[in-house]
């Protein structure tokens, strides 16, 4: 079980826990959870080949898989290759057309059609998030100067 009360992993630690994910990946290539983790701490380290990789890795093995899917489109965008831009684009779009009601790929496509200047699709995607998100919601405050900002480009 997890200890709410363990200090977080240093860098050294999560590096030795990539390599390890990544060993027993190796012997036990069809396990989904092992390649989001690997994923998931690819990204934290900065490491955008594991992290795609891993990520791309786990959608192939269960593409109706939230997590999956979303990891794979956010390592996508935040590459550097223009191509995996926009793969990771056309991903973002299939998973808000499939489910336009999900926050996290709302806020994704959102931020991602932003960065690539898209802003009438970034200001769609956010006002979708606010008719989503409860009155009181303190995303809100952050969501509706996203919108004015994309408004004045």
């Amino acid at each position: 079980a997890l200890d709410p009360q363990a200090q977080p992993l240093n860098e050294e630690e999560m590096a030795r826990l990539a390599l390890g994910l990544r060993t027993r990946l190796q012997n036990d290539a069809g396990n989904v959870e092992g390649w989001l983790m690997l994923g998931r701490t690819g990204m934290i380290l900065g490491n955008a080949g594991t992290a795609t990789g891993a990520y791309a890795n786990a959608y192939r093995l269960d593409p109706k898989n939230s997590d999956a899917a979303l990891g794979y489109a956010e390592a996508l965008t935040r590459s550097s290759d223009p191509e995996d831009n926009r793969r990771g684009g056309e991903l973002l779009r299939r998973l808000v057309s499939r489910d336009h009601t999900d926050i996290r790929v709302l806020s994704l496509y959102a931020f991602s059609a932003f960065e690539q200047q898209r802003f009438d699709e970034a200001v769609a995607a956010w006002e979708m998030m606010l008719k989503l998100l409860p009155a009181g919601d303190a995303r809100r405050a952050v969501i509706e100067r996203s919108i004015r900002l994309a408004q004045e480009k």
